[in-house]
């Protein structure tokens, strides 16, 4: 009995020290990733019934943070292997760009609980899952490779191609709607050619398995509270004819500009850089007059960057830039001439 109580304490205490390290960024975050305030105000022209909160601008970049670590991913396996991936930066990436962004946010004004909350549960879900994926993959997942030789198998070209839908697939649609249990239906059917793909199979396959089940859970907390709004209304001074873009909706004219209504995410940001490259101007997005946006380029830092980063697999460097929605169509613009390529503009 006195072995087995032994045994149940060090579990318990290796389960405390495991928490508390998942839980030591998020103390950090909050007690050292601080700005100077207090926000500078702004009388918005959009009716309030189509404001965004103007932090989730800053707020909304760890979760795309994420998308980003599993294209990273995605590229590593392309051609190398799951260990080559270095899951430790990821990690470090996704809390270093989380203090920066917090600390920019002041500029902005408090950050509302509920996203606060919502950050940090999946920084420490994004976090665990990195350190189980880790330590499979340096260990047996290692192992399996060495074993299979220099010659990939069919496995391993099928996850690699998984990993790239499934990235592309977030950059528009949140992560809980991918069918994950296709994923693994479809690998299990994959003929075996050697240990390497039964190694993918079982470990993969009991991968997608247990996100399929956490992904059904979210879902279903998420239709509880009510799905986020796929539009929002944006203000643009027209340069001559605006030009006629798929799923934009001309609302009204204003004397500050005319009313768009246009979809979000990943389609949003096509759709500024078309305005701004037929020379459009914003005047206001969201009912706000600050916006992020994030670009690529060979350089690791940039003027006015409040974080940068290198991307694994890709030998370049992402740079977070906040810019007055005023000033966004020029930034836009003179990037396209520069070099340097829009990643993502951030709505709210």
């Amino acid at each position: 009995m006195r072995f087995l109580w032994r045994w149940l304490r060090r579990g318990l205490v290796l389960l405390a020290v495991l928490i508390l390290a998942l839980l030591a960024p998020v103390a950090y975050v909050e007690t050292l990733c601080r700005g100077d305030g207090p926000a500078a105000p702004y009388a918005a022209l959009l009716p309030p019934e189509h404001h965004r909160t103007e932090t989730r601008t800053l707020m909304s970049f760890p979760e795309w943070q994420i998308v980003h670590a599993y294209e990273d991913y995605a590229e590593v396996i392309r051609t190398g292997a799951p260990h080559d991936f270095n899951y430790v930066a990821s990690i470090g990436g996704f809390w270093s760009s989380l203090c920066n962004v917090t600390a920019a946010s002041a500029a902005l004004g408090p950050i509302d609980g509920p996203t606060k909350q919502m950050v940090y549960v999946i920084g420490v879900s994004f976090t665990a899952e990195l350190v189980l994926k880790a330590a499979y993959e340096e260990t047996l997942g290692r192992l399996a490779v060495l074993w299979r030789g220099a010659t990939r198998a069919p496995a391993d070209d099928l996850s690699a191609r998984q990993a790239a839908d499934y990235a592309a697939f977030l950059t528009q649609t949140p992560w809980y709607r991918w069918t994950f249990r296709d994923d693994a239906a479809t690998l299990s059917a994959l003929t075996p050619t050697g240990l390497r793909d039964r190694e993918r199979q079982f470990a993969l396959g009991l991968e997608f398995r247990a996100k399929a089940a956490y992904a059904g859970l979210i879902a279903t907390a998420v239709a509880s509270t009510g799905f986020d709004e796929l539009t929002l209304r944006m203000i643009v001074r027209p340069n001559g004819a605006l030009p006629v873009i798929d799923g934009v909706r001309v609302v009204e004219t204003l004397p500050a500009g005319t009313v768009l209504e246009t979809p979000r995410y990943r389609a949003l940001t096509i759709i500024l850089q078309e305005l701004a490259l037929t020379g459009q101007d914003f005047v206001e997005i969201a009912g706000n007059d600050d916006i992020l946006f994030t670009l690529l380029s060979d350089q690791p830092t940039h003027p006015g960057a409040i974080h940068s980063e290198p991307r694994q697999g890709f030998g370049d460097h992402r740079h977070l830039v906040m810019v007055k929605v005023a000033d966004l169509a020029a930034e836009l613009r003179v990037l396209a001439q520069s070099g340097a390529r829009l990643e993502h503009v951030h709505d709210y």
